[in-house]
């Protein structure tokens, strides 16, 4: 595979055949992003559990301290008091059946979290098959699903993330951007993974945390001691 001359240029910074330390990991993806943009700071954790099992999926929400550095566009399906807390709060576009024939006859995605109110969810379950592919389905279990919109909006616009594991077993969150500097890259890092380590599910056996990986948006890999990651 043919990579760029930067890409070459960061890798050689960085030891293949080393696990990192998440402090030392952390100032290699500012070292190695070489791009002219902010590039986001990227996590793969590969888990040991099988997700084909019901009682081995992971996943959850974490607020990170210092934001992933972008700002989230929610939409919010309410009406009436509801509607209008969500207006107050912040949110991107609020609606109810309109913005569901929007979605399906636009195919319309100018945001990036739908959240919903309980009584609106039998409108939104018309988009399972549009929104559920992208990850976008209001879920009471990522706390986007709930009557407390105000708290939603707050905690998403302040940089809350939801992270699950896919099908191969790999969980993949964007936990900040390189511009935001070690300290606070490392603090989102710990935030998150404490999250990760907590979800573990009761049926998993063996080692949970396989390989840690992060990652700039144009940058290569840099791998993190699986046992060092909280310290």
């Amino acid at each position: 595979m043919f990579r760029g001359k930067k890409y070459q240029e960061s890798a050689k910074l960085i030891d293949r055949t080393k696990l990192y330390d998440p402090k030392e990991a952390m100032e290699l993806v500012q070292q190695t992003a070489k791009a002219k943009f902010d590039e986001s700071v990227e996590i793969h954790v590969k888990l040991g559990v099988d997700p084909r099992h019901a009682d081995q999926q992971v996943r959850g929400v974490v607020v990170l301290p210092h934001g992933t550095g972008k700002t989230l566009k929610v939409l919010v399906f309410a009406k009436g008091d509801k509607a209008k807390e969500a207006e107050a709060a912040g949110a991107d576009y609020v609606g109810a059946e309109e913005l569901v024939a929007k979605i399906q006859g636009e195919n319309w995605f100018d945001y990036d979290v739908v959240v919903a109110t309980p009584d609106m969810m039998g409108v939104v379950g018309r988009l399972g098959k549009i929104l559920g592919p992208k990850g976008l389905m209001p879920n009471p279990k990522s706390g986007t699903v709930t009557f407390d919109v105000e708290k939603a909006i707050n905690e998403i616009k302040a940089g809350k993330v939801e992270y699950r594991v896919d099908k191969t077993s790999i969980i993949h969150v964007g936990f900040g951007k390189v511009s935001f500097g070690t300290e606070k890259l490392l603090d989102n890092f710990k935030t998150l993974m404490e999250a990760v380590i907590k979800a573990k599910p009761a049926a998993a056996k063996g080692t949970y945390l396989k390989s840690v990986v992060v990652t700039s948006t144009m940058g290569p890999a840099i791998k993190i001691n699986p046992t060092r990651v909280t310290d």
